[in-house]
């Protein structure tokens, strides 16, 4: 028994823990928790994965049930039961071996131990705008300057940008909310849903994108870094939705040097792209406004302008 496997030809667990039955593993789990914290939420993202694997292999099952018949050595309930077991224990096996992935995604996402890691909110396709033009730009007080002396471009791979720090959703709010007015005032919409944009975007400024210096890229919108982009780029893992299925890749994002900057080229971003011109137009109502700006592209999260109009909710509650 000791050589016996599974049909993967990966030997059975023989721990007891490993075992579908276990309830016990449970409250195994708890204690581990309060020992390691991270440790714990790896095994516990495993179980979760292992019961998504036993939902997807019962509803194969319950599929297949169509063809099966009444009189067949293979339908009667005993058979059902013992195979029943194996898939579960299967699915236990499976979920150990990461087949699916999905207990590294949690990981990632709740461990929060890569800093360089967009939670599933941060999905940007490819822009289709050109550069924000200069005059939209103004760069803000508190900023670094050089002085260039020279016909050489300046280097500022080693100056660290002054990050911006949000203590709370009310923090959040109140300091982006004159940038804010601003922007919308142009575009001719609510500063109430670009904050909110930006904050499902950024985790209330907790999540914003970092350069490979460790600074601020101050990207609230996380409007990614096409070929036509001349300005600096950060790079960082993020997850993508490609034909309903989430994938992680490598993306590059626009990086600037100061708040004002992220508005003023979000503006320029939707404003001047043809393909949120429709958006543009239905930016009066914020709900058909953030359905249309999806529809076009700029998010690949199917339920990015659901989440948008529920974080609305709590911002112009903090606006007042």
């Amino acid at each position: 028994m000791d050589n016996l496997s599974n049909t993967f030809g990966r030997p059975l667990a023989s721990s007891y823990q490993d075992n579908f039955q276990d309830v016990a593993s449970l409250d195994n789990l708890r204690k581990e928790a309060q020992q390691d914290e991270g440790k714990a939420l790896e095994k516990v993202a495993r179980k979760f994965e292992g019961i998504f694997m036993q939902m997807l292999l019962k509803s194969m099952r319950e599929a297949n049930a169509a063809f099966e018949t009444e009189d067949s050595p293979f339908s009667s309930a005993g058979t059902k039961m013992y195979r029943d077991m194996h898939d579960q224990q299967m699915a236990l096996d499976l979920s150990e071996q990461g087949s699916l992935g999905l207990a590294d995604l949690i990981v990632q996402q709740l461990g929060q131990k890569d800093g360089n890691y967009m939670p599933a909110s941060a999905l940007r396709t490819q822009g289709l705008d050109l550069a924000v033009s200069a005059n939209k730009i103004q760069t803000a007080e508190s900023a670094p300057t050089k002085q260039i002396t020279s016909s050489e471009p300046a280097d500022t791979s080693s100056v660290i940008k002054p990050a911006i720090k949000f203590d709370s959703p009310q923090d959040f709010v109140d300091k982006l909310m004159p940038y804010a007015k601003k922007a919308a005032q142009i575009l001719g919409g609510s500063p109430s849903v670009l904050i909110a944009q930006a904050a499902l975007e950024t985790g209330w400024g907790q999540k914003i994108v970092v350069g490979k210096n460790g600074d601020s890229s101050f990207n609230l919108f996380n409007i990614k870094a096409d070929k036509r982009w001349q300005g600096e780029q950060a790079s960082v893992k993020t997850i993508e939705f490609r034909e309903g299925v989430a994938v992680r890749e490598n993306a590059k994002f626009r990086s600037y040097d100061n708040v004002e900057q992220s508005f003023n080229d979000y503006v320029g971003f939707i404003k001047d792209s043809p393909r949120y011109q429709d958006a543009m137009s239905k930016i009066s109502n914020p709900a058909s406004f953030l359905h249309s700006l999806q529809q076009a592209g700029y998010a690949t999260d199917p339920n990015y302008a659901k989440k948008i109009i529920g974080v609305l909710e709590q911002v112009t509650k903090l606006a007042k």
